[in-house]
């Protein structure tokens, strides 16, 4: 045998040696997976807290600044006047459209929107993009309700809960978040 030739053999891997690479791999693997779907779901929680925490904040500084002492939606986003047209301006008393429209667009000490901030429609907006999707399902539904009284959240539910009579804003899901900390914070 020539000397070039038995560098190129004693240089390569034995099939044991192989074997034993791709068993370490696959522990490796075994163990850094599920720490990530854990790191995902951890995200989305975190995510959820967010959006809670900054939905909240609008629905209270909307309560607190507008006649009435009352949450978007308890009152009706239209009657600004023909200067307001566009998007804003057209949700009816106790609908969702106008908890949107209130939380989305300025609005005047009575309520009504305008897509123009001027010395009338001097608050908000409060949430310039609108009510995000929530996290955990990504689906931006809002069981909207003035009823006062709300039910607990659906076994299997997606979307956002809210009350405009109470304020009262929560995850709609008690499948995905079982200890319920979106609906008992508030």
């Amino acid at each position: 045998m020539s000397t070039s030739f038995k560098r190129t053999v004693a240089a390569g891997f034995t099939l044991i040696e192989l074997l034993i690479v791709v068993i370490i791999l696959a522990i490796i693997s075994a163990i850094a997976i599920p720490q990530f779907s854990a790191a995902t779901a951890d995200a989305q929680l975190a995510s959820l807290d967010t959006s809670l925490a900054n939905i909240r904040g609008s629905i209270e500084q909307y309560r607190v600044q507008h006649t009435g002492n009352v949450y978007p939606g308890a009152k009706a986003a239209t009657g600004a006047g023909s200067a307001c047209t566009g998007e804003a301006g057209k949700g009816a008393v106790g609908t969702e459209l106008a908890m949107q429209e209130q939380l989305k667009f300025p609005s005047n000490a009575a309520g009504q929107t305008c897509t123009i901030a001027d010395e009338t429609f001097r608050y908000g907006p409060y949430l310039r993009q609108g009510i995000p999707a929530e996290p955990i399902n990504n689906d931006a539904t809002i069981a909207f309700t003035t009823a006062g009284t709300m039910a607990a959240p659906a076994e299997g539910g997606k979307g956002w809960a809210y009350d405009a009579k109470t304020g009262k804003f929560y995850m709609n899901s008690a499948t995905k978040d079982p200890s319920n900390k979106a609906y008992s914070d508030h």
